[in-house]
């Protein structure tokens, strides 16, 4: 079993954003510029926009914070999305979601700029990328295939099982992975679908994107598959200082010992969403999606 360590790739891609960005001032340009707004005092929002904001500076790029209160107005929130979508200054922009339950998150998302959408959530960016236009791609699929690319591991023809089925992850990531650049088979499966634990066992690529802590069980994965982990949920511990601990949705001690590759969590996937943001707010700077 291969440990696929996305701490280790995003820390490779992240060098070659800094590359790029350097090349650009050098050139007479600027730093790319991503902005985050943050709603609220969710404390996973917080620790991701805090990590977002470290990402920047290690990369050499601007960035910006905006706050508000969870009190905030959506008429208010839409307002300060218009002002970000005309500022010229301003390569990249995202909304933290969830946001409170007075507004719509379905709103917020299609009024950003889809030019300016570097969580490629608009639906404009999500149809580009359907049907194979240049796109901002939302960043945990991205983050994935780019995961298997740099790994190696063949997909070409193999047999893929997403377990989910998100807007923002499963979605997305069934059309990538059925893209001619990556060329699998794909069967996007939940909870349900019949004879879930032998569709998953057909798996030569398995993804558990479904949002339930240990939901992979060892009985659910043939020998050999390569599994990757898309689950981040917050579980009470009493072996952590902090009282909670991070949980993937497979259950990893039984997991592992059948198959191939298999990412941890943490250290898995979540750092590939991070640098894959860096990526789509580097392509924006550069003009190379909408041109």
């Amino acid at each position: 079993m291969i440990l696929i360590d996305g701490n280790k790739v995003a820390a490779e891609m992240k060098q070659e954003i800094t590359e790029e960005v350097k090349k650009i001032i050098n050139n007479g340009g600027k730093a790319p510029h991503l902005a985050a707004v943050l709603v609220g005092h969710d404390g996973g929002s917080e620790t991701y926009v805090a990590y977002k904001i470290k990402d920047c500076e290690a990369v050499g790029f601007k960035s910006s914070l905006i706050r508000y209160e969870d009190y905030v107005t959506e008429k208010e929130l839409l307002a300060k999305i218009e002002e970000l979508n005309n500022d010229d200054d301003l390569d990249g922009f995202i909304v933290q979601l969830p946001l409170p339950k007075h507004i719509s998150e379905q709103k917020v998302i299609e009024a950003i700029n889809p030019k300016k959408d570097v969580d490629g959530f608009h639906p404009a960016n999500v149809g580009r990328m359907v049907i194979g236009l240049p796109s901002y791609v939302s960043a945990t699929p991205f983050g994935i295939v780019e995961l298997l690319k740099r790994y190696k591991i063949e997909t070409n023809g193999k047999n893929c099982v997403i377990v989910g089925r998100s807007n923002i992850v499963v979605r997305p990531l069934s059309v990538l992975m059925s893209q001619k650049a990556v060329n699998a088979t794909v069967t996007v499966a939940h909870s349900r679908t019949e004879n879930l634990e032998e569709v998953c066992r057909n798996a030569d690529i398995l993804i558990a994107a479904i949002g339930v802590p240990e939901f992979v069980k060892g009985n659910m994965v043939k020998k050999g598959a390569v599994v990757i982990d898309v689950g981040t949920t917050r579980v009470k511990s009493d072996l952590t200082k902090s009282g909670w601990k991070l949980k993937g949705d497979v259950l990893f001690e039984e997991v592992a010992e059948k198959c191939s590759y298999i990412t941890p969590v943490p250290g898995g996937v979540g750092p590939m969403t991070r640098v894959s943001l860096l990526l789509n707010t580097l392509l924006s700077a550069k003009g190379e999606i909408y041109k």
